[in-house]
């Protein structure tokens, strides 16, 4: 079983990534399980998901790796047991450190072999979240395995170039790549980077 942990701040468009890679597991004939962790008392998220016929399991009011922390581990548990899905795909809340998610993973279910983090950049408010917040970001990104530049179709001449340069610099290591959730630009990419 493979665990997918999404890290990004708030808007970056995680959950729409995270429709697009649980379509594509499902028509690869893997069953997906998602775990969505919204920081409202309204799940706008997990109702859309479990519309569109996914096993999508709530985790609302509350960050899954501070408050919710033992909730997380309990719906792990319980995925395991009545779905057993091949791919279960984490969206934390935007305000989320992925790595912690991935720690609570770990101790509930599942070795560190087969847990990844997805970090996702927004292209468009790149450069205020970098003025507003950087060492947050850093934070999110720092375990990320990889790093998405989302909203490429947004993106301003030079724009892309710019965002990923400053990855570079700071993750010399970790792989880099624009894409669009939206329009599906580079998303085949992204499945190959993917197991």
């Amino acid at each position: 079983m493979y665990v997918y942990i999404m890290g990004g701040f708030l808007g970056s468009g995680k959950t729409t990534l995270l429709m697009k890679l649980a379509s594509m597991y499902t028509k690869r004939g893997l069953k997906t399980a998602l775990v969505v962790n919204e920081s409202g008392s309204v799940g706008v998220d997990g109702a859309t998901l479990k519309a569109e016929g996914y096993d999508a399991v709530e985790l609302p009011d509350g960050c899954i790796c501070c408050s919710l922390s033992g909730t997380l581990q309990s719906a792990l548990k319980n995925i395991k047991k009545d779905i057993d899905p091949d791919i279960i795909i984490i969206e934390p809340t935007g305000l989320a450190l992925p790595h912690k998610v991935k720690d609570l993973v770990r101790v509930s279910m599942i070795d560190d072999d087969g847990t990844f983090i997805i970090g996702v950049a927004d292209v468009q408010r790149f450069e205020d979240l970098i003025k507003k917040k950087e060492q947050f970001f850093k934070m999110q990104m720092s375990k990320a395995d990889f790093i998405l530049i989302n909203k490429m179709d947004l993106a301003k001449p030079g724009q892309i170039e710019e965002v990923s340069g400053w990855l570079k610099s700071q993750y010399p290591d970790k792989p880099i790549m624009a894409i669009s959730a939206k329009t599906d630009e580079n998303i085949d990419k992204l499945y190959e980077m993917m197991r």
